[in-house]
Formats: structure tokens, C-alpha cells, sequence
């Protein structure tokens, strides 16, 4: 593994780049957790995928759904357009990439603008496919102490 070319597209060794991530050291950036969730996939590493999405939304994951779709693909590649800051309390960003991978139904390609947000010195993975049902005035479920109106509402 210690030659082992990183999926997300860095053209770094995998122990150089994500897999210091993979094995519990804190993204320091949105897209750089964005890229070691590519690197998930490819990987399969399927705690890691739930592990960084937003503590609120883990139970709620279908793993079975992310396994089966991570190891019965060949994962062919990552672009990142963009990432976008949101300064605040908490930080919040927005990382827009397309994926490309393989699967029995032939190539195929992702485009997505994902959202993320920071809390205690560790970004998350907002999963806008995981329901969460909660009214304006309740508290975020990122647990940063305000209002989900304040922080994340516009998020998921």
C-alpha cells in the first residue's frame, strides 16, 4: 500500500494523501474531504464514508446501498471544479466535482455541488438523501448550538 498512487486524482502516494484521513487524522479542508470520500469508494471503505458524513445522518446511511455500489465499480477518476468558503460560525462549504467510474451497466459520470460543514476542527459530508425531518426553530443537527434556521437549513 505504501506505493500505492491515491484514487482521488492527486498523483500522491494514498499514505501521503487520504489515507492519513482514512485512518482518523481530520480533513483540513472541504475538499480535501471530499477527495478522501472518493478515495472511500474506490477503497471501499465503507466506515470511513459514514464516519465523515454529519454525525446526525450516520444512523440513518444505507450502507448496504454504498457498499454494493462501491465495490461493484471500477472507479476511473476525479475532477474538482470548485470550492466554495462560507465564513461563519460554523464554517460551511461547498465543493462541486464529477465523479467517473464503471459498473455492469457501462461508464458513467457524476456531477455534484455537495455541501459540508465544520465542526469541532472536523468537516462533515451533508448527505441531501438522508431525510431530516426538522422544523426551523430546532436545534442543528450539526451541533453547533444554533438554530437549524441559523446554520444549516439551507444546506440539506
Amino acid at each position: 500500500m505504501n506505493s500505492t498512487i491515491c484514487p482521488c486524482g492527486s498523483g500522491q502516494l494514498l499514505t501521503l494523501c487520504c489515507g492519513h484521513f482514512h485512518s482518523g487524522s481530520p480533513a483540513p479542508s472541504a475538499e480535501a474531504l471530499m477527495r478522501s470520500r472518493y478515495s472511500a469508494y474506490a477503497l471501499g471503505l465503507i466506515d470511513y464514508l459514514v464516519r465523515s458524513t454529519l454525525p446526525a445522518q450516520q444512523a440513518k446511511l444505507d450502507q448496504h446501498a454504498i457498499q454494493a455500489w462501491s465495490q461493484g465499480s471500477a472507479w476511473l477518476g476525479l475532477e474538482v471544479e470548485q470550492t466554495e468558503l462560507i465564513e461563519g460560525e460554523p464554517q460551511h462549504a461547498y465543493v462541486t466535482f464529477t465523479a467517473h467510474w464503471r459498473d455492469e451497466g457501462g461508464e458513467h459520470s457524476h456531477r455534484e455541488r455537495s455541501a459540508f460543514v465544520r465542526n469541532n476542527d472536523n468537516w462533515y459530508f451533508i448527505d441531501p438523501t438522508v431525510e431530516t425531518k426538522l422544523g426551523r426553530n430546532d436545534p442543528c443537527p450539526c451541533a453547533s448550538g444554533l438554530k437549524f434556521k441559523k446554520c444549516c437549513a439551507s444546506y440539506f
